[in-house]
């Protein structure tokens, strides 16, 4: 792996300034949050947009606050993150005005079980594994405003949503694991060490459920040829 154009102390000390501007939009995140997940637990089309405008908020937030106005101080690649994340976040609210059959489920599975898993992990064990490794409250990445919570927190929603959009909106979120992988690693952030372990049961998931499509159809091509 290439070495960052930056050193651990100049990629924290971003998170400090951050977090002090946007203050205190990280407790408004964190209600968005609670309030997303809610929504799994409420049929109807109204629960699923709420949970998919809570997403595209956020998206857009890391894509513009974090990435366009703070990280690019450090690092010009934060603008090319920056296109992903508002890209991301447009995909979000796209699929909330386009007819589709998009649906958020739980259900005795380990799918579900997982998505659940990743969700806790974004909003309690992620910010306790930073408070661990000594980046205080407001001195590292925090949940629903920071791209690895907030891509941790997405990942466990998708896990949970089926329908035929699911793919298209992990492409993201999955190439984002693989550069969590590499912060997790590079700049001692243990935290984002969760991340990469979203990305492959994601990634699993929907290989999974592609393959499961395929022998559905199969099967019921062979059942209307009889």
């Amino acid at each position: 792996m290439l070495d960052p154009p930056f050193t651990v102390a100049q990629f924290l000390g971003v998170f400090v300034d951050y977090n002090a501007a946007i203050w205190p939009l990280q407790i408004v995140a964190y209600g968005l949050g609670v309030l997303a997940v809610v929504g799994l637990w409420l049929s109807g089309t109204l629960a699923i947009q709420v949970i998919l405008a809570v997403l595209a908020f956020m998206w857009a937030v890391n894509g513009v606050g974090y990435h366009f106005l703070f990280f690019a101080e450090i690092t010009p690649l934060a603008r090319v993150f920056a296109a992903f994340f508002v890209l991301q976040s447009i995909l979000f609210a796209t699929s909330i005005m386009v007819p589709n059959d998009l649906r958020f489920e739980t259900r005795p599975s380990f799918r579900s079980a997982a998505g659940l898993f990743f969700i806790v992990y974004a909003m309690l064990f992620y910010e306790l594994l930073g408070y661990w490794a000594g980046h205080g409250l407001m001195a590292g990445p925090l949940f629903g405003v920071a791209p690895c919570p907030t891509t941790i927190f997405t990942i466990g929603m998708l896990l949970l949503a089926r329908g035929k959009w699911v793919a298209l909106l992990s492409i993201i979120p999955l190439l984002w694991s693989l550069i969590g992988l590499a912060a997790a690693i590079q700049l001692g952030i243990p935290e984002d060490a969760g991340l990469p372990a979203a990305g492959i049961a994601l990634a699993i998931a929907l290989i999974t459920g592609m393959n499961g499509a395929r022998r559905d159809g199969a099967v019921t091509t062979k059942t209307s040829s009889r």
